[in-house]
């Protein structure tokens, strides 16, 4: 009964056009069969992937031992071990996901992999890499991950129109959001204006979402405490994350339903899909599927950890909720200035931080890498 009930649940979310990507990436998930099964049992349609992903894929197992010491007798050094480690595993995943993305017409099937965190800020590096594994793993079911950096917007732009698939990531802010799609819709019109084709681009925009929590809701404790405002502040914990993707999802559809992009759409342009990322609860005083439940809506993402994945498979209550409380969303983001909260500030400071907890990982598995040839 409990798999059955599994199966419903996201097929419900499917039903309601919201795909579900998981969060997560190891290679013997992808031997052992189980990536395949959570494809035909739970309706997984992608995957995502992140340095910190890998870091913890490749140092917590022995899966990879075999290829990591069969590369360092090639002479391989540790960015060449990690890039072809995960090259391999971004290219077998997206094998597994090949029938969805074929079936679907290019709308699913898709997986990740993310650009060097150390490039967030490097405009010119950031499209020299996205164009080296774009050609690597060599799968059109493929994006390339590009954060949402004031660096990455022309890395976005050129990237797609060199027909590069893209997914935007480490976007915490409503503006961000904005220069996003500009870039997308940027990229297509700049292809278009050479001859080339955009029916077979897609790109999804990542909005992180449980972060916004956590930061926003430790200052409005603080504001409590003091005593400043304290009505509002209650009445703003904890929902500043979901008040933002549902704006986020009204401004989509101003962008995407514009005369502008229906130009596009003629052409065979895709919708640059929302994708709420960061996703897991942070909070254990709020609900496990917080970030899930209030937040389906049509040609919508959410990508999932698998602990997030199981706990919406097992007690999810799938109705499409994305657009209710829309504008009290908006007046609620409003009040953040009554509190001294400035989302503009609250944005910038999580993407420092989403770009150092990726570069924090990437390094350490790095010099593991670098020891192991040492010792070799």
């Amino acid at each position: 009964m409990k798999t059955i009930r599994k199966k419903i649940n996201l097929e419900k979310l499917e039903s309601y056009r919201q795909s579900v990507w998981l969060d997560y990436i190891r290679r013997d998930i992808i031997q052992n069969g189980q990536l395949k099964n959570l494809i035909e049992q739970y309706g997984i349609r992608g995957v995502t992937s992140n340095p910190a992903i890998f870091e913890k894929a490749i140092d917590d197992s022995n899966v990879y031992d075999e290829d990591i010491d069969r590369l360092i007798k090639q002479g391989k050094n540790a960015q060449e071990i990690y890039e072809i480690l995960t090259v391999r595993d971004i290219q077998e995943a997206a094998d597994n996901f090949r029938p969805l993305y074929d079936s679907t017409g290019g709308q699913d099937g898709f997986v990740s992999l993310e650009v060097s965190p150390h490039l967030a800020h490097e405009t010119e590096g950031t499209i020299r890499e996205a164009r080296e594994l774009w050609k690597r793993v060599n799968k059109p079911n493929v994006l390339i991950k590009i954060p949402a950096t004031i660096e990455g917007f022309p890395a976005i732009r050129q990237c797609i129109n060199e027909g590069i698939n893209v997914n935007v990531t480490l976007i915490f802010g409503l503006p961000t959001y904005m220069k996003v799609a500009t870039a997308y819709i940027e990229g297509l019109e700049s292809r278009v204006a050479q001859g080339k084709p955009i029916n077979r681009i897609a790109s999804v925009a990542s909005f992180f979402l449980s972060r916004i929590d956590v930061l926003v809701d430790k200052m409005l404790e603080s504001a409590i405490k003091q005593k400043n405002h304290t009505e509002t502040a209650q009445l703003l914990h904890g929902q500043v994350a979901v008040s933002c993707a549902k704006v986020a999802y009204q401004m989509y559809r101003e962008i995407f339903g514009s005369d502008k992009f229906l130009k596009l759409t003629e052409k065979g342009a895709r919708l640059q899909r929302l994708l709420w990322a960061s996703t897991s609860t942070k909070n254990p005083s709020y609900s496990d599927v917080k970030y899930v439940e209030p937040l389906i809506g049509p040609e919508t993402i959410n990508t999932m950890p698998m602990e997030t994945l199981e706990a919406y498979a097992d007690h999810g209550d799938p109705a499409p909720r994305l657009e209710e409380g829309a504008s009290e969303a908006d007046h609620l983001l409003a009040k953040l200035s009554d509190v001294g909260i400035s989302m503009d500030d609250i944005a910038s400071q999580l993407e420092a931080e989403g770009i150092e907890k990726f570069i924090k990982p990437y390094d350490s598995l790095i010099k593991k890498l670098e020891e192991k040839i040492t010792a070799v």
